[in-house]
C-alpha cells in the first residue's frame, strides 16, 4: 500500500472516531501502532550532565529518561524498549559497582532487550556474568558464540515478542573483538561474520517464524568513511534483505531521524542511532493496517 493511501485511510478512520462513529460500520483500514524506543552507548551515565558542561549542559540522566519512557507508555501500551550495547564503562558508577547499578536501573525502566557492546567486556566475561542476576531483561547476540565461556546459555541469538498480535523478531550483532578488546576479557568468545549471521537470522525470523517486523539490534557501528571495506550498519542493510530496521551503536553517531537505505530487494531499511551517554532517546512508531502493511515515523528525542 502506498504511504499516501495508507495515511488517507488512517486519517479517515480517526476522523470517524472523533465524530463518535463506529469503524465497524465502514470499510476502512484498522491500524495498530507499535512504538520502539531505543538507546545505545549510555556508558554508565546515570546522572544528567552538569549545568556548566560546555556541550551537553543539563542533558541526559536516567531519571529523566525514565519519566519520558513512562509518559510514552501511557500514550501507547504497545512499546518495546531496547538497548544496542556499551551499557558499561564511562563514569565512577561502573568503576565502583561493576555494572550492577546500570542493570538495576534498566530493569526498573523495564527494558525488554539489549545486545552486548565491546565495553560490556571491560570487567571480563566473569564480570559481565556476575551482573546478569540484576538484569530482568534478556540479551541477544547472534554472531558472538559463547559456547566455551561462562556466558554460554545466557545470551540468545534472537527473541520474538508478540505485541497485541504484532509479531516482532529481534536479533543482535556485535563488533569484532580482536584488536579492540583485550583477549583475556572475552576469552573463548568466537566472532562470526555479521552478514552471514544476518542471513540465517532473517531466514528464521521472517520465513520460518513469520514475524511481521524484523529488527537488528546492532553494535557494529553506523558507518566507517575511512574504512570502506569494514562492515557497518549502512553496508549491512544493502547486503541483506528482510530486515525492517537496524538500531545501532558503537560509533556514537547522532541522527535526528533514521537513515533510509535500500536492501538487496530494493526495499527500505531504517537505520538509526542516537549518539551516546543517554542524551537522546530514539523513537520509531510503526503503523500496521489490517493486512500488516506498515509505515514508519522515527525521530530522536532529547532527554
Amino acid at each position: 500500500m502506498k504511504r499516501r493511501e495508507f495515511i488517507e485511510k488512517t486519517a479517515a478512520g480517526s476522523a470517524l472516531l472523533s465524530l463518535g462513529l463506529s469503524l465497524s460500520s465502514f470499510e476502512t483500514v484498522k491500524t495498530q501502532q507499535l512504538t520502539i524506543l531505543h538507546t545505545n552507548d549510555v556508558h554508565s551515565y546515570i546522572d544528567p550532565f552538569p549545568a556548566d558542561h560546555p556541550r551537553n549542559a543539563n542533558m541526559g540522566g536516567v531519571a529523566r529518561r525514565a519519566s519520558l519512557i513512562e509518559k510514552i507508555r501511557e500514550e501507547n501500551p504497545n512499546v518495546l524498549l531496547l538497548d544496542a550495547g556499551d551499557i558499561f564503562q564511562g563514569t565512577p558508577y561502573f568503576n565502583y559497582y561493576g555494572g550492577e547499578l546500570e542493570f538495576k536501573l534498566m530493569s526498573m525502566m523495564k527494558y525488554d532487550l539489549a545486545t552486548i557492546g565491546n565495553h560490556d567486556f571491560d570487567n571480563g566475561l566473569q564480570g559481565l556474568y556476575a551482573q546478569l542476576p540484576h538484569a530482568s531483561f534478556d540479551f541477544v547476540s547472534a554472531n558472538y558464540d559463547f559456547k566455551n565461556t561462562v556466558m554460554d546459555g545466557h545470551v540468545k541469538p534472537y527473541k520474538i515478542f508478540n505485541k497485541n498480535g504484532i509479531k516482532v523478531g529481534i536479533f543482535g550483532l556485535g563488533v569484532e573483538l580482536q584488536g579492540l578488546v583485550d583477549k583475556k576479557m572475552y576469552g573463548e568468545t568466537v566472532y562470526n561474520d555479521p552478514v552471514e549471521t544476518t542471513q540465517d537470522m532473517v531466514r528464521i525470523l521472517k520465513q520460518e517464524q513469520k514475524c511481521d517486523i524484523v529488527i537488528c539490534l546492532s553494535h557494529i557501528g553506523y558507518n566507517y568513511r575511512n574504512e570502506p571495506e569494514k562492515i557497518c550498519d549502512l553496508k549491512l542493510a544493502t547486503l541483506t534483505k528482510d530486515i525492517d530496521m537496524i538500531l545501532g551503536g558503537h560509533t556514537h553517531t547522532f541522527l535526528d531521524k533514521p537513515t533510509v537505505v535500500k536492501n538487496l530487494d530494493g526495499k527500505d531499511v531504517l537505520v538509526n542511532q542516537v549518539g551516546c551517554y543517554g542524551i537522546n532517546l530514539g523513537r520509531i512508531d510503526v503503523f500496521f493496517d489490517s493486512d500488516k502493511n506498515k509505515i514508519h515515523d522515527g525521530r530522536s528525542i532529547v532527554v
